[in-house]
């Protein structure tokens, strides 16, 4: 039988699945893109699965997608044993479907042991899944340590530069509170990034209370990591001064709010200047606010 062609899911998923086209329904060997119908009672869950949560309004979405549409990418799964399969991608169009109400859906059926099956899902979670970056970085972490995967390697396999690789593998570093913000979207990627080149974590503690309280841009936390840097490290039992002297600004920024009803924002640099930002919802609150003013 001639070689598939490589398809674009990275070298090293493509590598596993050329020796993995069998279709073990049958005695029968298919071409590797043909597809079967499995029941879903059938299917296990992806012990691999490198997300951690589904956004359940966008599932219904696809649900709704599917009772019009049907599946129109194929899951992958691996045989277990007598009708059992184990999902190694898809398991958000699984979980779709069966919101959809289907008992059926077209699978490709894979023969792969447990480092493989690891491979074959982290790599294809990263490249077709919106992760968000710490998914990203423990799934890049596992193909290093459970795959024996150098970064060099790893960055083929997912067709990235190292430097990219290395990025993501910093960010394990940061405390848990910046972990869990950059999870939740309440910060992004390059905020974090900002916040990394800060070594000390009361620091890095300290940066990520004044991106959320004043949603600092990247260039700001930027600015941020730069005096952080070229400040001293301060002791557990004292704070930075540039931390007292923003709380002084925290604390107009509430009285403010507090009296015009509304959620000003308050920036300030090391000389005293800055700007006051007064967000309306209408042009009858932008009067209501200027009658206050007044």
């Amino acid at each position: 039988m001639s070689n598939p062609k490589r398809n674009a899911l990275g070298r090293g998923l493509s590598a596993l699945l050329e020796n993995a086209n069998t279709d073990v329904t049958t005695s029968e060997v298919k071409p590797a893109n043909a597809t079967n119908e499995i029941l879903i009672s059938q299917i296990e869950a992806n012990p691999f699965q490198p997300r951690t949560a589904f956004e359940e309004t966008a599932l219904n979405e696809l649900a709704e997608s599917i009772k019009v549409h049907g599946v129109i990418q194929p899951i992958t799964v691996r045989k277990m044993g007598y009708d059992t399969y184990q999902i190694i991608s898809g398991e958000r169009r699984t979980r779709a479907s069966i919101i959809a109400g289907l008992t059926k859906i077209p699978a490709y059926i894979r023969v792969a042991n447990d480092q493989e099956m690891l491979e074959m899902a982290l790599i294809e979670n990263i490249q077709r899944e919106e992760l968000n970056p710490m998914e990203i970085s423990l799934s890049y972490k596992r193909l290093i340590d459970e795959c024996n995967l150098k970064q060099d390697e790893l960055g083929e396999r997912v067709g990235k530069n190292r430097s990219t690789v290395n990025n993501y593998l910093r960010l394990l570093k940061l405390p848990a509170t910046i972990q869990l913000a950059l999870k939740e979207k309440r910060i992004s990627m390059g905020h974090a990034r900002a916040i990394i080149n800060v070594e000390d974590p009361q620091k890095q503690e300290w940066m990520l209370e004044q991106m959320l309280a004043n949603e600092l841009s990247v260039r700001d936390v930027e600015g941020l990591a730069r005096e952080a840097n070229a400040a001293p490290v301060a002791k557990k039992s004292d704070k930075p001064a540039a931390q007292k002297k923003s709380e002084t600004l925290l604390e107009f920024q509430q009285t403010l709010s507090d009296k015009l009803a509304a959620k000003i924002v308050i920036k300030a640099d090391d000389k005293g200047r800055g700007a006051i930002k007064i967000p309306f919802r209408s042009q009858a609150d932008l009067q209501r606010i200027l009658d206050l003013l007044n």
